[in-house]
């Protein structure tokens, strides 16, 4: 089955479905394919913390109405170490804020908006395959309920994450992987428990890192540093809060457990591709980057991709094929200094267990110190951390 589709967009996380509501707005055609069921869209557990230019973003496309309504405005986040809490004030520093509302509940808006308008979005799509990437009109493949179709297309935007078939498809001589593999992972888990903190903290510790953030004011999303080849069963809940309570501990301060819902070990990594576009194909999103959770820059990166290769779309489709053209440039651009801020984040809070001297490591924990005395203590270091955190700007 033959059918003409616009833009085709490969992919039904928040940056497809964004991606498909600027598109709607402004009057042009597309389909959304995704893989897997709807259900298994809505349950995916990601990032939580919104930069402020991506609540504005949304807030300009008139899909903010339930992240105004339930999610928790920070002015800033705690730093913690050696045993020392320091507050990181953004409205101060910078006249900023963040907003934590969890990837499942902004997914699930995004998506509720596309069933009221009625917009072509197609669940379960099996063997997505694409070609003609160089062509003037390529081609994206896919089978749902045993029937193939074909759509030809204006434009294909990958929106299908690092395993998708997007990227594999215009990889080799003009697009290149850049990785970075750490040699750590995070245990995350939820639970039913309102925060013991008001703004998400970030802690150093011999043991290694912890994090205390949230997902509404009676749910609580924390995380360990592990070792990579640690297994999730090794983790009994039981363990899971004494490290927590070990590695977040301050004098006067206290922790409060509850039951954990969900618990999970991921790895860590740095990934970005050499150029965002191919002929009529462009990516955006962990298709074409990944950074490490520790500066929830994963979410915002992908809504920053959308807000420039949204607008360059709608301008293609006017007569303007500028935008297009330096997409790629754009959005590697603040991608880049993105990634040095993720890199730097991390560097700075984990420790680096796999170095075999005990000399080394302690040489490196006390420098790790030395830094964030540093950067606690020096209102232009902290202007800078709040200036990177709440979001840097997206490209005009």
């Amino acid at each position: 089955m033959k059918k003409m589709a616009g833009i085709a967009i490969i992919g039904a996380g928040p940056a497809g479905l964004l991606l498909g509501h600027v598109l709607h707005q402004a009057g042009v055609p597309f389909t959304i394919l995704e893989r897997s069921s709807r259900e298994h869209v809505l349950g995916r557990i990601r990032a939580g913390v919104l930069e402020q230019g991506s609540v504005d973003i949304l807030g300009t496309l008139g899909l903010d109405a339930n992240l105004r309504a339930r999610g928790l405005t920070h002015g800033g986040i705690n730093l913690q170490f050696e045993g020392e809490r320091h507050s990181v004030d953004f409205r101060e520093l910078v006249g900023r804020t963040i907003t934590v509302y969890g990837q499942q509940a902004l997914v699930t808006d995004l998506l509720e908006e596309h069933e009221r308008l009625g917009t072509s979005i197609v669940f379960e799509a099996e063997n997505v395959d694409l070609v003609g990437a160089d062509s003037a009109e390529p081609r994206v493949f896919y089978t749902k309920d045993g029937v193939a179709s074909e759509l030809s297309c204006d434009l294909v935007v990958g929106a299908d994450g690092y395993h998708g078939v997007t990227r594999q498809r215009i990889a080799g001589g003009n697009l290149q992987a850049m990785v970075h593999e750490y040699p750590f992972a995070w245990l995350g888990i939820l639970a039913t428990v309102p925060p013991s903190t008001d703004n998400v903290t970030y802690a150093l510790h011999r043991d290694g890192f912890g994090l205390h953030s949230m997902r509404s004011s009676q749910v609580s999303r924390f995380y360990l540093q592990v070792g990579r080849d640690e297994s999730i069963e090794d983790w009994s809940d039981a363990r899971i809060w004494d490290a927590l309570q070990t590695r977040l501990a301050v004098p006067g301060w206290e922790l409060t457990e509850g039951p954990i819902t969900e618990k999970s070990i991921t790895a860590m990594r740095s990934f970005v591709v050499s150029t965002m576009q191919h002929g009529r194909v462009f990516l955006v999103g962990d298709a074409a980057h990944i950074v490490p959770p520790t500066g929830a820059k994963g979410l915002n990166s992908a809504i920053a991709d959308v807000a420039v290769l949204g607008r360059a779309i709608v301008e293609h489709c006017a007569g303007d094929s500028t935008g297009l053209g330096r997409y790629s440039d754009r959005a590697l651009s603040r991608q880049w200094k993105v990634q040095h801020f993720s890199q730097w984040m991390t560097d700075m809070l984990h420790i680096h267990h796999e170095v075999p001297d005990a000399s080394a490591r302690a040489f490196r924990y006390r420098r790790q110190v030395g830094q964030l005395e540093y950067v606690t203590g020096s209102r232009f270091a902290l202007q800078s951390l709040a200036e990177q955190y709440a979001g840097l700007p997206v490209a005009d």
